[in-house]
């Protein structure tokens, strides 16, 4: 990364910390439906650890707070790419275009600042779990494996988002940025493993990538390792091209600014 680049990334980002510092309200919706679904579905079905055929050691909260943490990465990426729109919808995002030495910046450093939102409210929704009496059975390097896909999760949303932000200059197309994130979280095995799903249900979660991190997750988190390097390897395939997408978005933005 050259130092114009770098010195583009590292402003954006500390002015989207400084604007999350100054609004803590910005975290709320990030950490308030992960949150939900810890305490819906964790305590609500927690019965579901009794069926036959569920055999994860850490017990249900710990499974299904592993989709959270997970769909809360998802999710502050989401954000990310809705705060570009925002950008855009005030004047400020074309004035950095028309402004920044080098325009690759403005890609990572909105992303760093994704990252951050994922570190917060990753913190926050990890001491919530454990103070709950959440059982992890996995290592320190293990948790920190499932951070690291989280992290990765947080990466692919973020430019995605971006991407769409560049693409379409306004907050309208909120829906369109989570549409697709949600389908790939929902058609993963949420609420057991993928051995006691049926039907077409099975299959699509059987072909999805998202699948792959979901079950590397719980295998770290359970102290029991599993399809790690698909899942990272799958992981950063995806990263590789959400990143060909957004910059590809970038150049079509700087052209219409131009």
């Amino acid at each position: 990364m050259s130092a114009s680049t770098l010195q583009v990334s590292l402003a954006i980002a500390r002015r989207a910390i400084i604007h999350t510092y100054k609004n803590p309200a910005i975290i709320v919706p990030s950490l308030a439906f992960p949150l939900v679904f810890l305490l819906a579905f964790a305590g609500g079905l927690s019965a579901v650890s009794n069926i036959p055929g569920f055999t994860f050691k850490s017990g249900y909260t710990a499974f299904q707070f592993v989709f959270v943490f997970l769909q809360m990465a998802a999710f502050g990426g989401l954000f990310t790419g809705y705060r570009l729109a925002e950008d855009y919808e005030s004047g400020f995002a074309r004035r950095l275009l028309l402004a920044a030495p080098n325009r690759i910046g403005i890609v990572t450093g909105y992303v760093i600042a994704g990252l951050f939102r994922f570190l917060v409210i990753g913190a926050i929704l990890w001491a919530l779990a454990l103070a709950t009496g959440m059982n992890v059975d996995g290592s320190l390097l293990e948790v920190l494996g499932l951070v690291g896909l989280g992290a990765l999760m947080a990466v692919i949303c973020s430019l995605w988002t971006i991407g769409l932000a560049f693409r379409f200059q306004t907050v309208d197309i909120g829906s369109f940025m989570q549409t697709p994130i949600f389908i790939l979280l929902f058609l993963a095995p949420v609420y057991v493993p993928i051995a006691l799903l049926s039907g077409w249900l099975k299959g699509a979660a059987s072909i999805n990538p998202v699948t792959l991190i979901i079950d590397a997750g719980r295998g770290f988190i359970s102290g029991e390792p599993t399809k790690v390097l698909y899942a990272y390897a799958a992981s950063l395939a995806i990263a590789g091209l959400a990143w060909v997408w957004a910059t590809r978005q970038l150049r079509r933005a700087e052209r219409g600014s131009s």
